[in-house]
C-alpha cells in the first residue's frame, strides 16, 4: 500500500495510491495520516477497503503534500553512512548520533524548499525516512523493531551548515528552518516494501542538483541499520505513531565537496530511493 496526502496546502486529503497515475481518497472512512488516526486502527481500516470499488481521481491534478500530517517528532540519525562520515572527516560514531528537528520543517516532497536570509551554506541530504506504526519504548533488542514500523518515504534533510557546524555546533540549529524537511511522494508500506522484494537495509539512493548526479549510494552502507536505529531510539524517548527517523544522509553533500557546493537558490533537487520513487524541489531564497 502507498499512503499519500493530495491537496492544497492545509487542505489535503488522506489517499491511496493505486498504481502512477490514479490515486483513491479515503476520508470517508478516517480524517487524515496522522498520530490519532494510527493510534486508532488506520491502516487496518484502510487495509479492508476494495480500493477498486472507489472513485479514483488523476494524480496529476493534485499536489502530493507531505504522507503524515503534523508529525509530533522528527528525529535525525547523523553520520550514518561511513564514506559520509569518511568524507567530513569524522571517526565513525560508536553509537548513534542522534539529534531532532523542528517538526514544522516537513512539507510536501515537491515543495520549494526556501533558503534563509543571509545563507550561504545551505545544504541538501537525501535520507530514507522511516514512519513509526504505533508506540514503541524500551525495546528489548533490534529484532523487535520491524513490528513497529509503518513503512518507509524519502526525506530530503537539508540543512545549512553554518548554524549547524559554525555557530557552537549544535546541529538542531541547522536543520530547523521552514521547508527544511520535503517529504515524500508517499509511503511504501513495510509489507509492500516486503512484497516486491525489497530490503530497507539495501536500497539505492540518490540526489541530483539541476541534473548532476551528487549523492548516489546505497543503504547498505549504513553504520547502523534502520532496526538498530529504532530499537536505540526507543531506549531513551518513546517513539509515537507517525513519528519519523531519517536515518542519515551518504557520500556527496555539498559540504563534502573542495571547493564546496552549497545551493545558492534557482536549482531543480531531484532525490530519490529505489522502490519508493522520487521527488522534485525548486530552491528559492527568502
Amino acid at each position: 500500500m502507498k499512503i499519500a496526502r493530495l491537496g492544497h496546502l492545509n487542505q489535503e486529503r488522506p489517499a491511496i495510491i493505486l498504481d502512477s497515475e490514479k490515486a483513491v481518497f479515503v476520508d470517508h472512512i478516517i480524517k487524515d495520516w496522522n498520530r490519532t488516526e494510527l493510534e486508532n486502527g488506520a491502516l487496518e481500516k484502510i487495509s479492508k477497503l476494495n480500493l477498486t470499488a472507489l472513485d479514483k481521481v488523476d494524480l496529476k491534478d493534485f499536489r502530493l503534500g507531505s504522507p503524515i500530517a503534523r508529525p509530533t517528532k522528527v528525529i535525525c540519525v547523523g553520520l550514518n553512512y561511513a564514506r559520509h562520515a569518511a568524507e567530513t572527516g569524522a571517526t565513525p560514531p560508536a553509537e548513534p548520533v542522534t539529534f531532532m528537528k523542528a517538526p514544522d520543517t516537513v512539507v510536501g516532497g515537491n515543495d520549494d524548499i526556501v533558503i534563509p536570509p543571509k545563507s550561504e551554506k545551505t545544504d541538501y541530504e537525501v535520507e530514507l525516512c522511516v514512519v513509526i506504526a504505533k508506540s514503541a519504548l524500551y525495546l528489548k533488542s533490534a529484532a523487535e523493531a520491524d513490528q513497529y514500523i509503518l513503512g518507509y518515504t524519502i526525506s530530503q534533510d537539508v540543512s545549512e551548515r553554518h548554524w549547524q557546524v559554525e555557530r557552537s555546533g549544535q546541529w538542531m540549529k541547522g536543520k530547523s528552518f521552514p521547508s527544511f524537511n520535503p517529504m515524500g511522494p508517499w509511503i511504501v508500506t513495510a509489507d509492500e516494501m516486503k512484497a516486491n522484494g525489497k530490503d530497507a537495509n539495501n536500497l539505492k539512493l540518490w540526489c541530483k542538483i539541476d541534473g548532476q548526479m551528487r549523492q548516489n549510494s546505497n543503504t547498505n552502507d549504513l553504520i547502523f541499520n534502520i532496526q538498530h536505529c529504532i530499537w536505540y531510539i526507543s531506549q531513551f524517548m518513546e517513539l509515537k505513531a507517525g513519528d519519523v527517523i531519517n536515518t542519515g544522509t551518504p557520500e556527496g553533500v555539498g559540504m563534502g565537496f573542495k571547493p564546496e557546493k552549497f545551493l545558492k537558490g534557482g536549482e531543480v533537487i531531484e532525490t530519490g530511493i529505489e522502490g519508493i520513487g522520487e521527488i522534485k524541489s525548486k530552491v528559492r531564497r527568502f
